[in-house]
């Protein structure tokens, strides 16, 4: 008796020490992973960055990132290039049923501003450095990523007045990124997100893509609708010297990527204009006025919209953006067939597929541009 009591009472130790380890292991584990964390993150060349807080969710298999910002050391400003104040990544247990080990990502309110001025000595290695050091945050292969309210700018703030672009609450969902299903699928992810523009517009994007390709392959559809015009005076004044008193602009597009061959087009849409001069100066006036006369003299009598379809085509190294077909289709929509604020469902995966393989695909093909429909 004495002896089974012995063994019970080095059980009961074993189990005790045990617990104990986990505990110390528990308690530490944020620490270290802070630790490592901030350690990645000062090793990123030209960038500086932190987080305040990591905890460890070891039931399910997941940590939290708390104010993990990156910066430019040089900048010419204050402002964090990302600012991921809330980030979850855990283990997608789902996929662990399909034998893979794969994980997931939600990020609440995440910001990429990105600062023109800031950025003007960034290398092509540099941002890859970035980018790799932030992978290497992730131990295992991102099979599902999930964006909620988050924010995209760029800044320009040598222009007068500062051109700020903005998207918020952008909310996105990527999905099967690794594709753990559906192996004989050419596209196995999906991705979907909303988003609200400046000038109160609407995006949306919709399409199915494989990141598992060097150059990935993508057929994705995006609509932009309801811009108000004057809340894009900053850019159209610095870049093109003209100003908005009213209007609005709605942007349609397709794009199909297969094989590093891209085919796709970009449908511009502006009704309800009226300009105004910046300045007094003439020859700021007779220019604006010249593009009112253009802008009203090729406008769709039926629905007042002066609009453009500029199609994309060709290697991604060059891509064709001849100025023919652009001109041929505001002819087409003023006098021929009034371009529909929508997106048209012309361009599928298999398009850019088939045009890869064949040597014609490279030559321009405008003519048939204004063939269709």
């Amino acid at each position: 008796m004495p002896k089974l009591s012995k063994l019970k009472s080095k059980k009961w130790l074993i189990i005790l020490a045990v617990l104990i380890l986990l505990l110390l292991v528990r308690m530490y584990l944020p620490h270290y992973v802070k630790q490592f964390i901030n350690k990645t993150l000062a090793n990123i060349p030209d960038y500086y960055g932190q987080v305040s807080d990591v905890d460890i969710a070891l039931y399910r298999g997941a940590y939290r990132i708390e104010g993990l910002y990156l910066r430019k050391t040089d900048a010419a400003t204050d402002i964090d290039f990302l600012n991921f104040p809330d980030t979850d990544i855990s283990i997608e247990w789902k996929s662990l049923f399909r034998g893979k080990i794969v994980s997931e990502i939600i990020m609440n309110s995440p910001a990429v501003i990105y600062v023109k001025e800031d950025m003007s000595t960034e290398s092509e290695s540099t941002g890859e450095d970035w980018t790799h050091a932030l992978t290497e945050l992730v131990p295992i292969d991102i099979n599902h990523l999930r964006i909620n309210n988050g924010k995209i700018a760029f800044v320009e703030i040598s222009t007068d007045p500062n051109i700020d672009l903005q998207l918020n609450q952008v909310n996105f969902v990527a999905q099967n990124l690794r594709n753990v299903r559906d192996k004989e699928v050419s596209l196995p992810s999906t991705i979907s997100g909303t988003a609200r523009s400046i000038g109160s517009g609407n995006l949306d994007i919709d399409g199915k893509i494989n990141l598992l390709r060097e150059i990935p392959d993508v057929d994705i559809s995006l609509s932009l609708t309801d811009v108000n015009l004057p809340s894009l005076n900053d850019v159209t004044s610095h870049y093109g010297g003209i100003d908005f008193e009213e209007g609005r602009v709605e942007i349609f597009s397709e794009i199909a990527i297969a094989n590093s061959y891209l085919k796709g087009y970009a449908k511009i849409l502006m009704d309800e204009t009226k300009y105004i001069g910046k300045e007094e100066r003439p020859i700021e006036k007779l220019w604006e006025g010249f593009v009112s006369v253009f802008d009203y003299l090729l406008q769709n009598r039926a629905t007042d919209k002066f609009a453009v379809k500029v199609p994309l085509e060709g290697d991604l190294s060059g891509v064709d953006t001849s100025p023919i077909p652009a001109v041929i289709s505001i002819f087409k929509n003023a006098f021929v067939k009034a371009f529909k604020a929508e997106i048209d469902y012309e361009i599928e995966y298999q398009d850019a597929k088939v045009e890869s393989k064949s040597e014609d695909s490279k030559k321009r093909k405008w003519w048939k541009f204004w063939k269709k429909k």
